[in-house]
């Protein structure tokens, strides 16, 4: 047990040590190996093999004449989370008076590791609403986050989609090839609603946010309790969603 418990700590260690290497890099760019060591009081060899996995993996390179600096791979991962900061601040006061028109729960979602991944959301003050959690992921195949799964390049698509698709309720899309032309009917129309896939008492309407370049980069989304939803709630969702969304992808660039 307090072999473990030493093995988990040094873990943590030298993932921490790695971090500070990375830092370092970052802040000081064509930096070298001597230098790192001096800036964060650790060994050569130590530094020197991580900075060998990282270069590896792109998160440094290493130039001709033996200074460090960031990698492909840091630069994705900067602007990556530039974008996602931004998307959050733009997004959270749209989200609020989305939510607030709509009186119903509102989130933002992104794909993140082959799922949709909540990471703003907005809940009206009433009794009976939606609860959503920032953090929460669902799969990309059942609900109307399938619209994020919609715009996706055909073969990357095909890749996100499992062999086996998991059912949720009675009403998930479980057939890949039914999947698939919903996908289809999801890219032509704009949006995507789910009547009970997810949760049977849950009615969710989801569409898609541009990024400056026009790929969709995230989904936004109401969610209500299906008791009180109606048709004409729906297309009424339908139609604060898109404007929500153009004003989220208007701020980003679009």
């Amino acid at each position: 047990m307090n072999d473990n418990h030493a093995e988990k700590n040094n873990i943590v260690q030298a993932v921490d040590v790695c971090i500070d290497v990375l830092l370092n890099v970052a802040k000081n760019p064509d930096v070298r190996l001597t230098e790192i060591a001096q800036n964060i009081g650790e060994t050569k060899p130590r530094i020197l093999r991580m900075l060998r996995t990282m270069e590896r993996r792109g998160l440094v390179r290493k130039s001709d004449t033996g200074t460090y600096r960031l990698g492909t791979t840091a630069i994705v991962l900067g602007t990556a989370a530039s974008t996602q900061v931004d998307l959050v601040r733009i997004a959270n006061p749209i989200l609020e008076e989305l939510g607030q028109k709509a009186n119903e729960t509102t989130q933002l979602r992104i794909i993140d590791n082959g799922e949709s991944l909540c990471i703003a959301k907005f809940e009206p003050m009433r009794d009976l609403r939606v609860q959503a959690m920032i953090g929460r992921r669902r799969p990309l195949t059942a609900g109307s986050y399938k619209v994020l799964l919609a715009y996706l390049h055909p073969q990357v698509q095909q890749q996100m989609i499992p062999e086996i698709l998991p059912r949720m309720t009675k009403r998930t899309i479980t057939d890949r090839d039914k999947l698939i032309s919903e996908l289809e009917k999801i890219k032509r129309q704009g949006y995507c609603v789910s009547f009970g896939e997810v949760s049977e008492q849950l009615v969710s309407v989801s569409v898609p946010v541009l990024a400056f370049d026009g790929s969709v980069i995230a989904a936004v989304n109401v969610g209500a309790p299906a008791f009180r939803t109606q048709r004409s709630d729906v297309d009424r969702f339908i139609v604060l969603l898109k404007d929500a969304s153009s004003k989220i992808s208007a701020r980003l660039g679009w």
